[in-house]
């Protein structure tokens, strides 16, 4: 199905520790990588308002959501 058809893009929102800031992201804006435990299971972004590299741990739903959405996900033994 392509996006003419009626498709929405999903939209992630997201704060930046750094400013502060709160925006939408689009799923290609983010990264997920999946490791093999809590700890080195994160998603990450650059913040569009001041370029922070932001990268924050993501538990089983934000996974969930993440990988649902469409996001590019890593996965690390």
């Amino acid at each position: 199905m392509s996006r003419s058809a009626g498709l929405v893009p999903v939209t992630f929102k997201a704060a930046c520790p750094e400013c502060r800031a709160r925006f939408e992201l689009a799923a290609d804006a983010l990264r997920l990588a999946i490791g093999g435990s809590r700890r080195a299971t994160f998603y990450s972004f650059t913040c569009p308002e001041c370029a922070a590299a932001v990268r924050k741990p993501a538990g089983e739903r934000i996974v969930e959501l993440l990988t649902g959405g469409g996001v590019s996900t890593l996965r690390s033994v």
